[in-house]
């Protein structure tokens, strides 16, 4: 197998922490996002979407986001199941895993890449190139302070986000809250649930770059 990865994004750290988790080994390959190699020819030619994170299997099977490549290592290596063990489990993980990518990610992403000046013309990932809609910042930054909300709430009657165990849904949570901080929206002294949480996730190997 081979890993496509990059240091500084969100999407490819989702990844990074769910194989550490597994405790697995995966030859890794960086891909430079802000020198656009993710839209080079020799790239698109692996990934036409020009995205990361990237699984390319021994058979050449490609797998092209971060829940596709997690439900297959979670599937393949039975060690420390990430995902659920039976149908009920999974479904309420992917749940909330859905809701930390939507109402977390989603809102960094959107506050980020209609702000920040190196992202002029790269509103949305890929190889097409959309303009910056300065009201969209605006609202990623109130809908990614919302979530904190919402997770300071779910954490004060759950000790983690999917039930009683740490889960791919934490891990995308924790990588949101973290990619809060390049909008400068970060969680308040009173959220201490939220606190208590945080530092239990973010202490765990896996979650250390």
């Amino acid at each position: 197998m081979k890993f496509y990865d990059c240091a500084t994004a969100p999407s490819p750290r989702r990844v990074r922490i769910f194989i550490a988790e597994k405790g697995l080994d995966i030859p890794v390959v960086q891909v430079d996002l802000r020198s656009r190699e993710q839209l080079t020819e020799g790239f698109l030619a692996i990934n036409p979407h020009g995205t990361v994170p990237v699984l390319e299997l021994d058979d050449g099977t490609v797998l092209l986001d971060s829940n596709s490549i997690c439900l297959y290592l979670d599937e393949t290596y039975e060690q420390n199941n990430l995902m659920g063990r039976d149908p009920k489990e999974k479904a309420v993980i992917a749940g909330w895993n859905r809701m930390a990518e939507w109402d977390g990610l989603a809102a960094g992403a959107e506050a980020l890449r209609n702000h920040a000046k190196g992202m002029q013309g790269r509103a949305l990932t890929g190889p097409v190139d959309y303009e910056q809609i300065p009201e969209l910042a605006e609202r990623g930054r109130k809908r990614a302070a919302h979530f904190l909300e919402e997770l300071e709430h779910r954490f004060s009657e759950s000790e983690f986000l999917a039930g009683d165990r740490f889960t791919i849904a934490d891990i995308t949570a924790l990588v949101s809250v973290d990619f809060f901080k390049w909008v400068k929206v970060e969680p308040v002294d009173s959220q201490n649930s939220l606190a208590r949480w945080y530092a239990q996730v973010s202490s765990r190997p896996g979650a250390v770059d």
